[in-house]
């Protein structure tokens, strides 16, 4: 038998491009916001395993704030919004570090979300920041919701210091090291998410339990 050519993600037998969506959820309100411009590495890291990738940026919904009325007076973008998160397989999500946490507006999605939205989806995390220390605690805010939430969110992160320097203006990233570390979250969120629906489907149980052991 001749060896796989190395290199190259191995795809036979992997669900069809339209049966994976990985997203990607942006926490800026800001138009073209680095935050963004890293998303959309991420997924086309992602994109590389030919998933169904789709970037979502909340300044594009119209939500209202938690608590602020009740569920039944919720806008119609809410409950558009828990329907493209409830239908992901994997989630990515950017945000800026706004004095030391995630946006407002990020926190308030979750809030308006919940465990419905999220349990048992693949998460992958990128934290934004002007500033030298980078994104770290911004990051263990994620991942410490991520978990009440019982999301599987990957150790694979990245963060982001001296945004403001990372990016051309066109969206380019200038390093390469940082172009690659935000496509493995996209590569390593879809593989997973595969993974995770491969092991979910009946036949592909029974294939994996028929094979010869050794």
């Amino acid at each position: 038998m001749e060896p796989e050519p190395q290199g190259k993600e191995h795809t036979a037998g992997l669900p069809s491009k339209d049966a994976v969506q990985i997203v990607g959820v942006c926490g800026s309100l800001v138009a073209e916001s680095t935050t963004k411009k890293a998303l959309a590495y991420a997924l086309k890291g992602a994109s590389e395993l030919e998933v169904s990738t789709r970037l979502i940026e909340l300044r594009d919904y119209k939500l209202v704030f938690y608590g602020e009325v009740e569920e039944a007076a919720y806008p119609p973008d809410v409950f558009r919004l828990r329907k493209t998160l409830k239908e992901a397989h994997g989630i990515i999500f950017g945000t800026p570090e706004y004095y030391g946490s995630l946006t407002g507006a990020l926190k308030n999605m979750f809030d308006l979300m919940g465990r419905g939205e999220l349990e048992g989806k693949i998460v992958g995390l990128v934290g934004v920041a002007g500033g030298q220390t980078g994104a770290i605690n911004t990051l263990n805010t994620l991942r410490i919701i991520g978990r009440n939430l019982h999301s599987w969110v990957l150790p694979h992160e990245v963060s982001i210091s001296e945004s403001g320097k990372r990016f051309e203006p066109d969206g380019s990233v200038k390093d390469p090291a940082l172009e690659e570390r935000l496509r493995e979250v996209g590569r390593l969120v879809a593989r997973f998410a595969i993974l995770q629906q491969r092991i979910r489907d009946d036949a592909f149980l029974r294939l994996w339990e028929g094979l010869p052991r050794w």
